[in-house]
Order: structure tokens, then C-alpha cells, then sequence
């Protein structure tokens, strides 16, 4: 699943994005000051940062620039209710990859979002005789439907866009589920023991399996 952080100080308008683009099918954290956003920047992984320009603690401008500062390469698309070609061009030397003008339509936003993450929520996955269809949110193996949890095809979804590549179950709990969440790693491995069921691969030719002291890893 594609995750978001969204950095809005006008709590209505932030529950509105919010609740669009989780019926868009994205995660997304929210931040409402400047120096939250740099709070979860430093600790989580985000696909998009959607980040107001005027916020209070540190502004829009000053997030930009310490998270590029600190080698921070996530998108960032900015919202700005200032309409000035200068005010724009100090967002794009402050690293921002992309401005939308305020108030706009719900409908742009989503098309400033899919235009940045460059087709991340799109396509069809496949390792192995497991296909997962992202937009259907659909899972077959040997062509026999697979039913899961919307967290469960999260996690799967995560571990077939990174194959070979091992996890701690702290990096998947930063990557798949919300920073609000009171998931743990017990969270984590009760997961994946049910995806494991559910995929049905035997205990010699698991799909996902567990390198020990270090996490877990889809081994295609």
C-alpha cells in the first residue's frame, strides 16, 4: 500500500484530504506542524509528502529544506494558497517536485498524487504462481482467488515491490501501518503466520520466510 504523509494545520481540511485519499486506497499520516512532519520524516518511510507551505512551529519551506538537507529523497508536492511565480520558485529551491494552488478540487489532487508517485499504485505483481492486482486489490494463486485482510494484502503487496529484500519488523511497521497505530512486532509476526496460511506454500518452499535476528523477506 502506498503510503502518504500529508502536512496540514487547518484540522478540517486535513480530515477532508484525509478521508479522499483513503478512499483513494492510500495510507496517510498526518502532521500538523512543521516540526511534527520532521518528527515522523525522521523516523518513517513515505511514498509522498504533501506539505502546506504556512504552517505553525516551521513552515512549509523550512521542512523542505531540512528534509533535503538530510538526504531526503520522497516526493514532495506542496500546497500553497499563494498564487506568485516567486513564491513558487522559492518552493522549488526549498526542493519541493511539485505545487498545487489553494483551494482546489479533491479530483486534481488525486491527479497531482498519481502523477507524482509515477504509477506506484498501479499494475500487476507477480512472484512465483502469486499474482496480486494492485487497483482490483485481488490475490490468485495458480490462478485460485486468495482472500485477504486489507492489512494482510498491504504487507504481501510490500513484500512482492521489495523481493529478496529482508525487513525487521520494526522497518514493515513503519512502512505498512499508520503512525497512529498500536501495532508491534507481535503484530507483525501474527501477520505473517496468517499470510503464510493463506498462501498456502509448504514449510520447505515458503514464500515469505524468516531470516533469524534479522526479520523477514519475500523469497522469490
Amino acid at each position: 500500500m502506498v503510503k502518504l504523509l500529508l502536512v496540514e494545520d487547518q484540522k478540517d481540511f486535513a480530515d477532508t484530504v484525509v478521508d479522499w485519499l483513503a478512499a483513494e486506497g492510500y495510507m496517510v499520516d498526518l502532521a500538523a506542524t512543521g516540526p511534527d512532519a520532521l518528527g515522523l520524516l525522521r523516523t518513517r518511510e513515505y511514498d509522498l509528502i504533501i506539505l502546506d507551505l504556512n504552517l505553525p512551529g516551521l513552515n512549509g519551506l523550512d521542512v523542505s529544506r531540512t528534509f533535503r538537507r538530510h538526504g531526503g529523497t520522497t516526493p514532495i508536492l506542496m500546497l500553497t494558497g499563494n498564487r506568485s511565480i516567486d513564491d513558487k520558485e522559492l518552493g522549488f529551491e526549498a526542493g519541493a517536485d511539485d505545487y498545487l494552488t489553494k483551494p482546489f478540487h479533491m479530483r486534481e489532487l488525486s491527479l497531482r498524487v498519481r502523477a507524482r508517485l509515477g504509477g506506484a499504485t498501479k499494475g500487476i505483481l507477480k512472484v512465483r504462481d502469486l499474482v496480486l492486482i494492485v487497483d482490483e486489490h485481488r490475490v490468485t494463486r495458480d490462478g485460485k482467488s486468495v482472500d485477504l485482510l486489507p492489512r494482510e494484502f498491504a504487507l504481501l503487496e510490500f513484500f512482492m515491490k521489495h523481493p529478496g529484500k529482508v525487513f525487521s519488523a520494526e522497518a514493515l511497521l513503519q512502512r505498512v501501518w499508520s503512525s497512529t497505530s498500536d501495532a508491534s512486532p507481535d503484530t507483525i509476526r501474527s501477520h505473517i503466520t496468517r499470510l503464510r496460511s493463506k498462501l498456502g506454500y509448504d514449510s520447505d518452499n515458503s514464500l515469505i520466510v524468516t531470516v533469524h535476528g534479522v526479520g523477514y523477506k519475500l523469497e522469490p
